[in-house]
């Protein structure tokens, strides 16, 4: 299976939700360290932890980072785990869905974590037009990168994405969706506006929720 490509790329929708003075910062899966260069140029005297699967990838981030370690997040052990704690926020920028068993993770997080800090996360959005499209063509196939990536192993919606983190003792306090400008979306959506009628359900809000391309949210814990 393929590596997910180096990415020294920031989310700025991502970034948004990050609180900006937060003392203590964890990414999991870091990569080439974008985020962590643009939240430092905003609260450079935060402590920012990285963590990635890819040795190379943490080479590079250890450029931007305080410091990286190169692990597995749902192999780590409970004493390097604990290590990262206290912490103020945890960053999960298009990662979760990558995890074999996320709810674990965000639980073994809820546990340590202090009542006033949060997880940020962009999630990519399995109900999104573009999916349904190819389901209705039978072009459902893995790619390299996108919706597809063939690294993905969950799949979530904007109502599983809620039912995750409800699941895990956290609530979600901010989130939005991420719309981009994409061809052939408007006619798209008339037919699943025209398929979500035809079952009985809630035309507009099926429309509205094939729209974003991922959910950025902020959740804390409950």
């Amino acid at each position: 299976m393929k590596q997910t490509p180096l990415n020294v790329e920031f989310n700025g929708d991502l970034l948004a939700v990050v609180p900006p003075d937060a003392m203590r910062v964890v990414e999991v899966g870091c990569s080439g360290g974008g985020m962590a260069q643009a939240y430092r140029k905003i609260n450079p005297t935060c402590i920012y932890t990285g963590i990635e699967l890819n040795v190379e990838y943490a080479q590079v981030a250890r450029t931007h980072c305080t410091s990286v370690l190169v692990g597995n997040i749902e192999s780590m052990s409970d004493d390097v785990f604990d290590s990262l704690f206290p912490s103020s926020c945890w960053i999960f920028g298009d990662v979760l869905e990558h995890l074999y068993d996320p709810w674990a993770v965000l639980r073994r997080i809820r546990e340590r974590l202090a009542p006033d800090a949060s997880i940020v996360a962009c999630i990519p959005n399995a109900q999104h037009w573009s999916v349904q499209a190819r389901l209705n063509y039978g072009g459902f196939r893995y790619e390299d990168r996108g919706l597809m990536d063939r690294t993905h192993i969950r799949w979530f919606t904007r109502t599983t994405i809620d039912e995750l983190f409800n699941a895990c003792g956290f609530s979600i306090v901010d989130g939005r969706g991420r719309i981009l400008e994409e061809p052939h979306r408007e006619a798209a959506l008339v037919g699943i506006r025209a398929f979500a009628e035809a079952i009985g359900g809630d035309a507009d809000l099926a429309a509205s929720d094939a729209t974003p391309l991922q959910y950025v949210i902020r959740a804390m814990p409950v």
